[in-house]
């Protein structure tokens, strides 16, 4: 499967290439900037000290994305995601978690009105 080309960096005056939307500089502010003012902060404070070891727990029992596992693809985990969310009253339990790769993390979270909506509209 042939990889798509490096692009800039989206961040105003980056010349970094990058595979995502933003350089790896770029894509911590970008995160720390949507955490502090666009997640709501009911929602933030949901996801604590406990979630994070919870999701490397779970991240090293599962260190391939469970959804290319599917489609006979092989890719490494880089997000843990919540089938059913949080703020709709579920729980860290790892029968309510799936292991991903960013792209179809990205692709799930759009499809349910999350964040990144916006850029697949």
């Amino acid at each position: 499967m042939p990889f798509r080309p490096r692009r800039p960096c989206s961040h105003p005056g980056c010349p970094k290439l990058t595979d995502s939307r933003f350089c790896a500089e770029h894509a911590k502010q970008e995160a720390k900037r949507y955490e502090r003012y666009q997640r709501d902060p009911a929602t933030r404070k949901l996801y604590g000290q406990t979630w994070r070891k919870v999701r490397e727990s779970y991240r090293a029992a599962h260190p391939l994305c469970e959804r290319c596992l599917e489609r006979e693809r092989i890719t490494p985990t880089q997000e843990v995601h919540h089938i059913k969310p949080l703020a709709q009253g579920s729980t860290n339990g790892y029968d309510n978690l799936t292991a991903l790769c960013s792209f179809c993390h990205s692709e799930i979270t759009a499809r349910e009105g999350g964040r990144w909506q916006r850029h697949l509209e």
